[in-house]
């Protein structure tokens, strides 16, 4: 490997890491936040879900990511390195500042800032929708859109139908529930490792191919690995700016709330990995939070200023790491 891939490759393996440190909140804010697992204990189980998930469910949300950009060959790997430049650095700026921002879209702003700095408009795939399943920009974009829509309401309905399944219990009924707490946690992190691990998996699948060490675009079975681990590492260090931001400052949470948040999340996601989707796991999960404090008329107790501050720290992401990443490019096409 030669200078240039090797700095790729590692580029890629940080923004793995860094999406584990920024979303590994995800799965764990609400079951830390009412108290039904101490942070390390939950910190280790979703590191083991996010090994897991990506080594279990297709590589379809991959075959996107590696989509979206189509300069020449001999580009791909420094336009793929100052893209994933600009997504690692908004992913470390959110993330000290405990904002849930999305590397999803962080990662996407980073690929058309660099093809577009690098080539124009016509070196991105705009794309569209390939039956279910998006393709290119547009496609990518539109499911990031859909992504909090759909969170807010499975949360909703969620919240509605756990609430109605135990409004009749006893205290006996707390145990089951902190039980079936832990269990959804572990599927959710399942199924965030296997939607955003695979976003790093495409990315150095590209580079390695620019770099002509594997000769076809299907991921070797070691990359899927060491994607894992490197978002694994990430998820092991813990994101707690972000745990207290979804698990306390959006709505109190109480365990049976809790377990329908995690429970709607994991459904949406585990859809989304399966159609190829890559979506946002914080968009997902903060707007599932919002839903279950809607689900049971709570709309007062939300903290809006901080759903605002989500908001626009989402719509502000793509143009953001576009403007990072096509600065980054200059020393990237310089350094190869």
């Amino acid at each position: 490997m030669n200078a240039s891939l090797v700095a790729a490759f590692g580029m890629a393996l940080a923004f793995a890491m860094t999406n584990g440190l920024h979303d590994s909140a995800d799965a764990i804010a609400t079951l830390v936040a009412t108290r039904a697992a101490r942070p390390a204990t939950a910190v280790r189980l979703a590191a083991a879900g996010s090994v897991i998930g990506p080594l279990v469910v297709g590589k379809a949300v991959a075959d996107t990511v590696a989509s979206i950009v189509t300069v020449p060959t001999h580009q791909l790997i420094f336009v793929l390195g100052a893209g994933l430049t600009g997504a690692v650095a908004w992913s470390i700026l959110t993330w000290t500042r405990g904002y849930p921002a999305s590397s999803g879209h962080a990662l996407l702003g980073g690929l058309v800032g660099a093809a577009v700095a690098q080539g124009g408009m016509h070196r991105v795939n705009w794309g569209g929708f390939r039956g279910l399943r998006p393709d290119g920009v547009l496609g990518t974009m539109a499911v990031l859109a859909l992504a909090p829509l759909v969170g807010f309401a499975a949360g909703f309905v969620a919240d509605r139908l756990a609430r109605r399944a135990v409004r009749r219990a006893t205290d006996r009924v707390r145990g089951p529930v902190r039980a079936l707490q832990w269990l959804m946690t572990g599927a959710l992190a399942f199924t965030h490792g296997a939607n955003d691990t695979q976003k790093a998996v495409g990315a150095v699948t590209v580079i390695l191919f620019a770099g002509r060490e594997i000769h076809t675009r299907s991921a070797p079975g070691w990359v899927v690995l060491a994607c894992s681990v490197a978002f694994t590492a990430g998820t092991a260090l813990g994101g707690w700016p972000v745990v207290r931001t979804i698990g306390r400052r959006i709505v109190r949470l109480r365990p049976i709330d809790s377990l329908a948040s995690q429970t709607a999340s994991t459904a949406v996601l585990l859809a989304a990995s399966i159609v190829g989707a890559p979506v946002s796991t914080t968009q997902v999960v903060a707007s599932s939070v919002v839903g279950v404090g809607a689900g049971h008329g709570r709309w007062r107790h939300v903290h809006w200023p901080i759903v605002r501050t989500m908001l626009l720290a989402w719509l502000v992401t793509i143009p953001v790491t576009a403007a990072l990443a096509a600065v980054a490019l200059f020393p990237w096409r310089w350094f190869a």
